[in-house]
């Protein structure tokens, strides 16, 4: 799948669609069995927030990605329900690219 630049995804409205988005981990924190990415690429000061379950990716995945990791995610862009931010995507398939030590 092609890869969209963070300041692309941030600015379309073809939710529902599959999208493929690679960065950095600015930040990653979680709340009862789902996790939030802010994922930045260096095309625009803003990150992509990612979301996904617990459930679908293995633990040690979601262990290793830690501020400052190397990430490819596809998912589905969707319309978010938060405030300060207009889309967000819900991850399937997250790839590690690179590591990052705390």
């Amino acid at each position: 799948m092609k890869r969209t630049k963070v300041i692309d995804a941030l600015k379309s409205t073809a939710y529902g669609s599959d999208i493929c988005v690679k960065g950095w981990v600015r930040s990653k924190r979680g709340s009862k069995g789902i996790f939030f990415i802010a994922l930045n690429d260096g095309s625009t000061i803003k990150s992509m927030q990612i979301v996904g379950e617990d459930t679908n990716f293995d633990e040690e995945t979601i262990k290793r990605i830690t501020t400052g990791a190397c990430l490819s995610v596809v998912g589905k862009l969707v319309e978010s329900p938060a405030a300060g931010q207009a889309s967000e995507i819900q991850a399937a398939e997250i790839e590690i690219l690179g590591d990052c030590e705390s």
